[in-house]
């Protein structure tokens, strides 16, 4: 029976498989799995977001066939490393498609309704709220989507049904019918801008204080990617100095944040904690994917083939495929 590092607790389901299959070896402290990598053979490693797979743990462990992250994104896996080794590193692509765009609409909806302000003084007794209380519709906005991968593509079907006009930009070429724009006319002409890329070198910071400038200061932004592909610096002056009316999002570029962060109490910003892809039928299907294409390669079999990642074209093929 081969052995599995695993980084993370997984849905109860794909635990039971992982278990019945293989030696589970758990390293859920940020120290253990390094420690735990040199007592004893590691076949394979499982994470989930949080987990480290990185070049130091990757190195050490001499008889690894698989990395697997029950997910999506790979900003926790140094695929680079794992592929200069001839191990395979396994994901979940599309698993999280509906569910992450159900919650951009909700964050949205949150925000330009101002629907979460106004629960909260509801639950504070002032239902006199509603005599000051300032908020919009969705229909007829201009929605502008920044990528236009599997998530991007929903979101536009969910915002469609909203009555919504949609933009958007993306560095591939994409089959929409929906008109794109370059990214600074969809700032210009967006009323909300969702952002759906992944976080790659190319995307890292990539809304500063220059796209700040082109939005307009009535916009949302609704951010269900990665924390990392906005300056926070650059937004918190956005917000602060009225450039844009407000902020919602489930990532921050630390997380878990500091419990003084700026942008978790101040009064434009909605902040969920990285739970977009948690729901019940999501998280599962997630986990066990990615247990049973591990599986697949400690018993000498090939994994759904969507599932791979590692390979020399990875950047160009997660970007396109990863939203």
């Amino acid at each position: 029976m081969k052995n599995v590092l695993l980084l993370e607790t997984v849905a109860e389901d794909a635990d039971e498989i992982l278990r019945k299959n293989t030696r589970v070896i758990e390293a859920y402290h940020p120290e253990n799995p390094l420690e735990k990598s040199r007592q004893q053979p590691i076949h394979a490693i499982v994470t989930r977001g949080k987990g480290q797979v990185n070049r130091k743990l990757l190195q050490s462990c001499p008889d690894l066939e698989v990395v697997a992250r029950c997910g999506v994104g790979l900003d926790n896996v140094d695929v680079d490393e794992a592929t200069r080794q001839n191990v395979r590193v396994i994901n979940a692509p599309g698993s999280n498609a509906a569910t992450i765009a159900e919650h951009t609409l909700t964050l949205m909806l949150m925000s330009v309704r101002n629907a979460w302000k106004s629960a909260e003084r509801v639950k504070a007794g002032d239902w006199e709220w509603r005599n000051q209380y300032t908020g919009d519709e969705l229909s007829g906005k201009t929605l502008g989507i920044l990528g236009m991968g599997n998530i991007g593509k929903r979101v536009a079907r969910l915002a469609d049904a909203f009555g919504m006009a949609i933009l958007y930009w993306d560095k591939f070429t994409v089959e929409s019918e929906h008109p794109s724009a370059s990214m600074e006319d969809v700032l210009k002409q967006a009323d909300v801008v969702t952002v759906h890329v992944p976080l790659v070198k190319e995307t890292e910071k990539m809304i500063g204080e220059k796209e700040f400038g082109f939005m307009q200061p009535h916009a949302f932004l609704i951010n269900t990617s990665r924390g990392a592909v906005i300056d926070e610096e650059g937004l918190i002056s956005a917000l602060n100095q009225k450039n844009i009316a407000g902020f919602a999002a489930d990532v921050l570029a630390e997380e878990p944040p500091e419990p003084d962060h700026p942008l978790i109490n101040h009064p434009k910003t909605l902040i969920t904690p990285h739970s977009g892809s948690l729901t019940a039928s999501t998280y599962r299907f997630m986990c066990v994917s990615a247990v049973n294409n591990v599986i697949a390669v400690l018993s000498g079999e090939e994994p759904e083939p969507h599932s791979v990642f590692n390979r020399k074209d990875l950047v160009t093929k997660q970007s396109q495929k990863d939203r």
